[in-house]
């Protein structure tokens, strides 16, 4: 697994893909030492990273199309309290 890359931007979408880049390499690296061990639990624990991740992953990707009404404002939507 490659070291994580940082540099700063002040775009929010810019730290968005670096950050979801970095997540990807995670998730792989799980998925990929989940075949290697030989522990059941330890298998379980790095698939269920894996997939965690990738629901991270998701998000990002969403955050940055802007595709989900979670990242969209709405005005009309109440607010948390």
């Amino acid at each position: 697994m490659d070291t994580l890359q940082r540099f700063h931007s002040d775009d929010p979408k810019e730290q968005a893909l670096n950050i979801a880049q970095s997540i990807y390499e995670l998730k792989r690296y799980c998925h990929d030492e989940s075949v290697h061990v030989k522990d059941p639990k330890a298998q379980a624990l790095f698939e269920t990273t894996a997939e965690v991740l990738a629901g991270l992953e998701k998000a990002f990707s969403d955050f940055q199309s802007e595709n989900v009404g979670g990242w969209v404002n709405d005005e009309n939507r109440p607010t948390p309290m």
